[in-house]
């Protein structure tokens, strides 16, 4: 089978909604035949860290919700409906910052919380958690479909929702506006870039990571290409018209995103950012892991980006609890990072 005809059946396989199917298709056109290791992982399955066989992911729901008060919204707009998980803390008041936390395939907001463990330091920091729910009807394997030209821009599809969900947040619970910020991982890390890239105005920070950025890919062909060798950033339509603070993380070992998308991140970063920047690197140890931190300063000295990249990690959350599927116990803890950095930001709302 030719490579155009594959790409043509993967698509046509896509939009039946058989996503493995298509990608078995790209694969083998690829190079990556029956006898030869795959290309990437495959979009529907968990990849276990230590022998990168599959397993049933864990769906558990976070023991630490018992503290706060853990609850099911739905946002109903007109780009949409989108359920989703907000967690109060305890001793939660008007004014709390709001984290937006997207989770990645096959993924669920109860399971995202119990791998990110960001409920924990919502009690311990002090600030509110949602996490919008993806479903099977819109993708078959719960990703956010950060590689549809549709999913990419302000007011349409998942951007819309995704907004709406964090506006809701802010009105009903009397949020500080000028300290909102977006995470996610994997897909939703890809989601978190697109939020960033859409909607500066709306978040003071994001951190994404094992994602790729905004305009990686605009369909799935596209998507696999990004995720294998990076995402072309010379090619990106546009870079968005105001800076927002930017913290990743990704695994040097990672099969799934390959960890050039982390560059790709920060070259988008840097650009958008218009003014000159200094980096500055450090490296050490945490949690058993080495790691590198590259610190992006303006000419004041603020940190405007940080890329940590973690030695010997895969394709999952540093730091993160097992108890949650792609969470690594090992290396520097990215949710206190994250956590940290975005603290340190907020903009004027308008």
């Amino acid at each position: 089978m030719t490579l155009p005809s594959s790409l043509a059946e993967a698509l046509r396989r896509t939009q039946s909604g058989d996503l493995t199917g298509a990608t078995a298709l790209i694969r083998a056109a690829l190079g990556g035949g029956a006898d030869r290791r795959p290309i990437i992982a495959p979009l529907d399955v968990v990849i276990d860290l230590k022998s990168e066989r599959t397993v049933d992911a864990p769906r558990p729901r976070d023991a630490t919700a018992r503290r706060g008060c853990f609850e099911e919204r739905v946002h109903d707009g007109p780009a949409g409906r989108l359920a989703y998980m907000l967690y109060r803390p305890q001793t939660s008041s008007p004014g709390m910052p709001l984290v937006i936390m997207l989770h990645g395939c096959t993924q669920s907001p109860e399971d995202f919380a119990a791998g990110t463990g960001m409920n924990r330091l919502a009690e311990e920091l002090g600030f509110l958690v949602a996490y919008p729910r993806q479903t099977q009807a819109a993708n078959q394997q719960r990703c956010w479909n950060w590689f549809r030209a549709g999913d990419q821009v302000r007011g349409r599809g998942e951007p819309a929702l995704i907004a709406g969900v964090t506006q809701d947040v802010i009105r009903m619970e009397d949020a500080d506006a000028t300290r909102v910020y977006v995470a996610g991982l994997s897909a939703g890390g890809a989601a978190a870039a697109i939020m960033a890239d859409t909607y500066p105005d709306l978040f003071a920070a994001a951190g994404v990571h094992s994602g790729l950025p905004a305009g990686a890919a605009r369909n799935l062909p596209g998507a696999l290409s990004a995720m294998k060798q990076g995402a072309a950033f010379k090619d990106r339509r546009k870079i968005a018209a105001r800076f927002v603070p930017l913290i990743t993380f990704h695994g040097d070992r990672d099969g799934t995103v390959n960890e050039a998308n982390a560059c790709d991140l920060v070259a988008a970063a840097t650009a958008a950012a218009g003014v000159s920047i200094k980096v500055e690197t450090e490296t050490g140890v945490a949690g058993g892991r080495s790691f590198a931190r590259a610190l992006s300063r303006n000419a004041d000295g603020r940190v405007l980006i940080e890329q940590w990249t973690v030695a010997g990690a895969g394709h999952a959350w540093s730091g993160g609890d097992t108890a949650g599927s792609y969470a690594d116990a090992a290396g520097p803890n990215a949710s206190r990072e994250m956590l940290r950095f975005f603290l340190d930001q907020r903009h004027a709302a308008e």
